[in-house]
C-alpha cells in the first residue's frame, strides 16, 4: 500500500525519544508521504530539523495556527510570508479560526486566516482548515475568497453529512482522522455516504489516535487503521481507499513535483 498521512505533529517533543523509530514503523505499515503542518515560529526550526532528518518522506507546510494568533500576529504572518516566499513548502498550515477556550482574539484569527488564504493563492499551495467551535466562520470566509484558485483540506473532519456537503461545495477535501474509527462518534456513518474522492488521511498526531490504540500517543503508523476503517464502513479493499486517498493527496500538495 501507498498511504499519504496529510496532517501530523511528528516535530513536536512528544516524538524526540523516538523520531527515527516513528518514521520506521510508519514506512513498515506503508505510510510513504507525510505532510507537516506548522504551527508558528516557535516549532519553526524542530520542523525544518524532522523534515531535513527525512527529506524523501517529510515535507513541510508553513502557516500560522490559530491558537497561536496572539498581540505578535503580524510579526508572526510576516514570517509567514518570507517562508513561503524563499522556502519550499507543500502548503499553507495549519491555519483557521478557533474559539473552543478563547475568543479574545477573534477577529484576529479571522484577519489572519483570510491573509494566509490569500497567501496560499498568491504560491499556488493548498491550506489546511483547522476549525473548532467556527464552522460557520470558517466557511463563510472561505466561501469569500474563493476564486477558483482557492484549494485545501478540511482537518479533523467531525460533522454531518449536511455540513460535511456544505464545506465540499467549495471545492475543498475532508480530513479524516482516528475519531472515524471511534465507537460512538457517528463520523463512520457520515464518511460511509461520502465519495471517497472527496476524502484525505490525517492522523494529527500525537493526538486523536485511532483504535485500537486510543489513548495511546498517536503516529503517523496508525494511518493504517484509519484506511482500514473507511475500507469497512464503504465495502472496499484498504488498498484502493489507500491508492485513491493519496492521488487525492498528491494532486492537492504535489502537483508542483
Amino acid at each position: 500500500m501507498f498511504l499519504t498521512d496529510t496532517h501530523t505533529h511528528l516535530y513536536l517533543d512528544e516524538f524526540d525519544t523516538d523520531r527515527r523509530e516513528c518514521l520506521q514503523r510508519a514506512f513498515e505499515n506503508g505510510v510513504q508521504r507525510i505532510l507537516l503542518p506548522n504551527i508558528d515560529s516557535s516549532t519553526l526550526e524542530r520542523l525544518r530539523e524532522t523534515v531535513a532528518g527525512s527529506p524523501e518522506n517529510c515535507f513541510p507546510m508553513m502557516g500560522l495556527y490559530p491558537s497561536s494568533v496572539k498581540k505578535n500576529m503580524e510579526k508572526e504572518l510576516a514570517l509567514v510570508e518570507k517562508e513561503l516566499a524563499t522556502g519550499k513548502y507543500y502548503g499553507v498550515g495549519e491555519i483557521g479560526i478557533d474559539l473552543y477556550r478563547d475568543k479574545t482574539f477573534e477577529e484576529e484569527q479571522k484577519e489572519a486566516f483570510r491573509r494566509q488564504l490569500q497567501l496560499a493563492k498568491k504560491y499556488g499551495l493548498a491550506v489546511s482548515v483547522h476549525t473548532r467551535n467556527a464552522f460557520h466562520e470558517v466557511l463563510s470566509i472561505v466561501k469569500q475568497e474563493q476564486d477558483d484558485a482557492l484549494k485545501g483540506v478540511f482537518h479533523c473532519f467531525t460533522g454531518t453529512e449536511a455540513e460535511a456537503r456544505q464545506l465540499l461545495e467549495t471545492g475543498f477535501k475532508l480530513g479524516i482522522g482516528g475519531i472515524v474509527t471511534f465507537k460512538n462518534s457517528g463520523l463512520d456513518r457520515v464518511v460511509a455516504r461520502l465519495p471517497l474522492e472527496t476524502l484525505v488521511l490525517e492522523t494529527d498526531a500525537p493526538y486523536l489516535t485511532p483504535v485500537p490504540h486510543r489513548g495511546r500517543r498517536n503516529e503517523s503508523a496508525y494511518l493504517v487503521f484509519i484506511a482500514q476503517k473507511i475500507a469497512e464502513v464503504k465495502g472496499l479493499p484498504v488498498e484502493k481507499v489507500a491508492e485513491t486517498t493519496s492521488e487525492t493527496a498528491r494532486q492537492l500538495f504535489f502537483n508542483k513535483d
